[in-house]
């Protein structure tokens, strides 16, 4: 097997960023809907918080099972089956009338499908079918993320406010329902599939066994090998923290946080957006540094960045100046920890177990998610501001800045390709 001019793994990883970029579109769904909800129905923030705690938590919660899945069942037809679920929820949403409908139709069945076509399969991707510029490949799928809130957050905020939350609801079922035909025409589950190695991939090197048993089992296998290591605390200790502050905090309850401050909705949206084009700059810049950086080292800059920002957050709503200052800064870190993180699981557990081990620590990260956007709610509830959730988790990030310079801490760092050719 060799590889043509023409690499199909391509393909399946643009597939897999245009999955990425509806799902981000729907992640930021909640910055919009928060005030509309509480408008309409007089639910608190913190039932309405609530309810994105469910999404995120089951959101992470999936992801272990997801990545189970795909190597039982096939990447595929899983992405299909979490397509329609997360459709039909959706097209559901605007006939909802009580909070627990929002609940269930938002927390329950968008959360969990959004945990069959999240971060895991990216990592499973850039598993599967790169060897070679793993790194990169990893840095643009995350970058999903943000290009996927620069295209939705403004217009959603937009139709929101022209139409109501019912119009926009109805349009991110369109867009996620129009993908199962691409999915179902380009996708494939594996380069051997087609007749291919992963791209970089020596000719004398082992594939990567094909799971067999109960995807379930599976996963809990793969949990109690992490349990037994470290490295395992450590970067889902990290992670949770990544999670809290970035899209269980920030992403949850900017908007409403401007909103408490004078600037007006759309505007609010717009510079959330904004962070998206400078996320994608850090993610793909992140990912081509994994590969050639001590990821430890990048995590530390990373987390310590994150905190320092957030502890100034609070105090940079006098003017819309400041604010993106914030941006800027906040929105280069977003989701840079994530191809680090993914380099260093594979460091830790090996390539087989990456995607698995992988959804753990993204269970973490969503749980950490979860518990901001509830408790975030619940302080601006309790204190009428949210200047202490933005503290306790810039506090958070400096310490998971510490905890990452410990993850392999009694493993010799890898040799990275600038390093060999040194």
């Amino acid at each position: 097997m060799t590889l043509p001019k023409f690499y199909y793994g391509y393909v399946v990883a643009g597939v897999t960023f245009l999955v990425l970029l509806v799902g981000a579109g729907m992640r930021a769904v909640p910055g919009v809907f928060v005030v509309p909800l509480e408008n309409e129905f007089g639910w608190s923030r913190a039932t309405i918080s609530l309810a994105v705690g469910v999404c995120i938590g089951l959101y992470g919660l999936m992801a272990p099972f997801s990545a189970a899945t795909m190597d039982r069942f096939g990447v595929r037809g899983t992405m299909i089956a979490a397509l329609c679920s997360i459709g039909t929820a959706l097209a559901l949403l605007p006939l909802m009338t009580q909070s627990w409908h929002l609940i269930v139709l938002w927390g329950v069945l968008v959360g969990s499908g959004i945990g069959f076509v999240a971060n895991v399969l990216a990592a499973i991707v850039a598993t599967r079918w790169f060897v070679s510029k793993r790194g990169t490949v990893m840095g643009v799928l995350t970058s999903a993320t943000a290009a996927g809130q620069l295209l939705f957050l403004p217009p959603l905020a937009i139709v929101t406010v022209a139409y109501g939350w019912r119009a926009m609801a109805m349009i991110v079922a369109a867009a996620v329902l129009g993908l199962i035909p691409l999915v179902w025409l380009l996708m494939r589950n594996r380069p051997e599939d087609m007749g291919l190695r992963a791209y970089g991939e020596t000719a004398d090197a082992k594939p990567l066994e094909r799971s067999t048993g109960n995807p379930i089992g599976n996963a809990f296998r793969a949990l109690g090998v992490g349990l037994r290591n470290r490295d395992f605390y450590l970067l889902a200790g990290t992670f949770f923290v990544c999670g809290a502050s970035t899209n269980g905090l920030i992403g949850t309850h900017l908007i409403p946080a401007c909103i408490d401050n004078g600037i007006p909705e759309i505007m609010a949206a717009s510079l959330l957006a904004s962070m998206a084009i400078f996320n994608f700059i850090g993610a793909t810049g992140s990912g081509w540094l994994s590969d050639r950086v001590d990821c430890r080292v990048l995590l530390c800059v990373y987390y310590g960045l994150r905190g320092l920002s957030l502890l100034f957050l609070p105090f940079s709503f006098d003017t819309f100046y400041t604010l993106s200052l914030f941006a800027v800064f906040y929105g280069l870190d977003w989701i840079a920890t994530i191809p680090p993180t993914v380099k260093l699981i594979g460091q830790s557990f090996g390539r087989e177990k990456t995607a698995v081990m992988y959804g753990w620590i993204t269970c973490c990260h969503q749980l950490g998610g979860a518990c901001a956007a509830f408790f975030g709610g619940v302080m601006r509830v309790e204190f009428d501001t949210y200047m202490h959730a933005f503290m306790i988790s810039g506090l958070m990030c400096l310490v998971a800045a510490v905890m990452a310079l410990f993850i392999g801490y009694n493993r010799p760092a890898p040799v990275t390709p600038a390093m060999a050719a040194a």
